[in-house]
This record gives C-alpha cells, sequence and structure tokens, in this order.
C-alpha cells in the first residue's frame, strides 16, 4: 500500500470473521475505548489473517475496495476530539 493510507478495521460486533479489500492493514480490535493497541498486520501472499490481539480473521476479498468491508460496518474511522 506504498503511497497511500492503511486502512483501520474493528470489530465491535464480534464477527469470527470479516472480508476486507485489502492485504496489509490495522486491526484496532473495538471501538475505543474498548481497542487493543492498533497493529498492522500483512497477509503476505496468503490470503487471510488472525489478529493476534482479538482473533478476529481476516480474509481478502478482491471484490470489495480498500473501504469496503463483508459484514459492513467494520471501518475504524477514528473520530477527532
Amino acid at each position: 500500500m506504498a503511497g497511500g493510507s492503511i486502512p483501520h478495521f474493528q470489530n465491535d460486533a464480534g464477527y469470527p470473521a470479516i472480508d476486507i479489500g485489502v492485504k496489509e492493514f490495522m486491526c484496532t480490535g473495538a471501538n475505543p475505548p474498548f481497542d487493543h493497541p492498533h497493529v498492522f498486520l500483512d497477509m503476505g501472499d496468503d490470503n487471510e489473517k488472525v489478529c493476534p490481539y482479538c482473533s478476529t480473521l481476516y480474509r481478502y476479498s478482491p471484490k470489495l475496495k480498500a473501504t469496503e468491508t463483508q459484514p459492513a460496518g467494520c471501518l475504524y474511522i477514528d473520530q477527532a476530539a
């Protein structure tokens, strides 16, 4: 994702798996104040990755855009104070 921003995803609903349109991303766990350290994850040549903090399984889907998730609503948007 050189030259672009790294999308952040959250899992407030506790989904066992989330499909995303990128292979490099940040997992925040849930929205603050229930988040975990925001960890960078890279799928590399694989098509899925488990977050070591919250155990969410992220699966790459080339059909999704970088800011889309399935189920919908898992993109983390930082709310400025």
